[in-house]
């Protein structure tokens, strides 16, 4: 089941224990979509997988990964267990552009999006508004965000530098940006920044699949016994 049955989801919460139950509704209940993260075209798959890690411990739902030349694959000793809890959208599009189709679709849903560069001209992240609804796109490790990002993003927006180098490792970046942009969301109580209770059903439904075994048989089971 794709979407959430009330009953089916009746069901399988039988065969979750207590205390698993009460983690699932403890995560549950931060998840957000207010913010997201873009990657474009990762060159090394250990740092997606770090990124994917990073957005699940700050309560990102979901992750979008442009793909041009490099193809993304989940590394589960990096993310572990990240990829079951958050969703991953990949885009790639051969006879024309993945990054168009990537922030169509994000801007149809309301996000602002910004390019994180070191560029001469970019904000700074302490002058993001957290209260917009916001996607960040990362670069790769050789030459971060293309300039197609560029040209589409409705801005660029950089860490504030105090060293020889001017930029973070990917993860590293992303830490920065959801640790700053999260907490400001939650200290000015921003409306509608955590899930819907239709959107947290549909996750329960597929958490619960994911951790009861042998989620297909009972589904079976459960349609059978509805249906007889």
């Amino acid at each position: 089941m794709e979407h959430y049955d009330q009953g089916f989801l009746d069901y399988l919460k039988t065969y979750l224990s207590e205390s698993r139950k009460s983690i699932i509704e403890s995560v549950l209940a931060q998840r957000t979509r207010h913010f997201t993260v873009v990657l474009e075209d990762i060159f090394k798959p250990h740092n997606a997988s770090a990124v994917l890690r990073t957005c699940d411990c700050f309560g990102l739902q979901d992750v979008h990964v442009i793909e041009r030349t490099n193809q993304y694959k989940v590394n589960p000793y990096v993310t572990r267990g990240a990829s079951h809890w958050v969703d991953l959208h990949k885009y790639y599009n051969p006879e024309g552009s993945a990054v168009e189709e990537c922030f169509g679709k994000l801007k149809a849903t309301g996000y602002k999006i910004y390019g994180t560069s070191p560029a001469p001209g970019s904000m700074s992240i302490h002058d993001l508004d957290p209260s917009e609804k916001m996607a960040l796109v990362f670069g790769n490790e050789h030459e971060g965000i293309s300039q197609e990002v560029k040209d589409h993003a409705d801005g660029l927006v950089h860490i504030p530098m105090m060293g020889f180098t001017e930029s973070f490792n990917i993860s590293v970046s992303a830490s920065i940006f959801l640790y700053e942009l999260t907490n400001k969301a939650k200290q000015a109580g921003i409306e509608n920044y955590f899930l819907s209770e239709d959107e947290k059903n549909t996750l329960r439904m597929k958490w619960y699949q994911s951790v009861v075994k042998r989620a297909d048989l009972h589904e079976k089971a459960y349609l059978k016994k509805i249906n007889s």
